[in-house]
């Protein structure tokens, strides 16, 4: 019989040697983290003095305020609105987006680049400061939120659209265009069914993200709950605020919720 050989007692190397280029980057980058922490005046004192201040804003925010809870159940109902009523028009005009972005499905390359660059666009830009824009062009109100989620909509679904449509299998849409099938035809056929799970998913996703980003815009004048939460932190009506933070705990976590199962069935 063969003998075998003796097993080796030397492990292999747990991590490789960082290149120069690592070095470079992780050296950066803890520069950065340093001038950072000085550059936001970082303290244990202010940290302790935040920490005492907290204290207060708990002691005095309990037990909630329950006096006015139809007022705040209806301004969460308008928040829900906003959010339901965006990402519908931002899913809806996503597709076009996603198709002339995706490479299998866009008609020219140079149409491919400006569609991506406009997603991109409208990617970057915070939702803050969307609805700062729309409060200033359509005035104060849910329609300058409503606008501000299509645009941050459109940013987040339609690059996610546009990545499944390119993942998609080229068999049935190659079948359909040997039958003679055209263009509409294709997408409409076999690369739209093909990704109608992932869409769901993800437009499923973005009305999660919507309804906790209506909440912030109500801040800024866009309507919704976060007009009532603002008016009670100035007013320093902690107790008031509470309550508003829990109405919107208990509706995000429920859509969460309800969204999850959705999924399941779904995908």
């Amino acid at each position: 019989m063969p003998s075998t050989p003796p097993p080796t007692t030397d492990l292999p190397p747990r991590f490789r040697r960082p290149s120069l280029f690592v070095w470079g980057i992780s050296l950066g980058f803890l520069a950065l983290f340093i001038q950072g922490v000085m550059a936001t005046n970082v303290t244990l004192e202010r940290l302790i003095r935040g920490a005492t201040n907290l204290g207060h804003f708990i002691g005095r925010a309990f037990p909630p305020d329950l006096s006015n809870l139809d007022v705040l159940a209806w301004s969460m109902y308008e928040t829900l609105n906003i959010a339901i009523v965006g990402v519908t028009l931002g899913v809806i005009l996503s597709v076009p987006f996603a198709l002339l972005a995706a490479r299998n499905t866009s008609p020219t390359p140079w149409v491919r680049s400006i569609t991506r660059l406009m997603i991109a666009t409208m990617r970057t830009i915070p939702d803050l400061i969307w609805a700062l824009i729309f409060v200033v062009a359509v005035g104060l109100g849910p329609m300058a939120g409503v606008l501000a989620i299509v645009m941050d909509t459109i940013g987040f679904a339609a690059r996610f659209f546009s990545e499944r449509i390119e993942e998609v299998h080229p068999g049935p849409s190659d079948a359909l265009t040997a039958t003679g099938a055209g263009r509409l035809s294709v997408i409409g056929g076999a690369i739209l069914p093909e990704t109608l799970a992932s869409m769901t998913a993800t437009s499923l996703y973005s009305v999660e993200k919507a309804l906790r980003s209506a909440v912030t815009l109500g801040l800024v004048g866009a309507g919704g709950i976060g007009v009532e939460l603002a008016a009670a932190m100035r007013l320093f009506n902690y107790d008031r605020a509470l309550t508003i933070i829990l109405v919107i705990l208990v509706v995000v976590i429920g859509f969460e919720q309800l969204s999850s199962q959705i999924r399941k069935r779904v995908i």
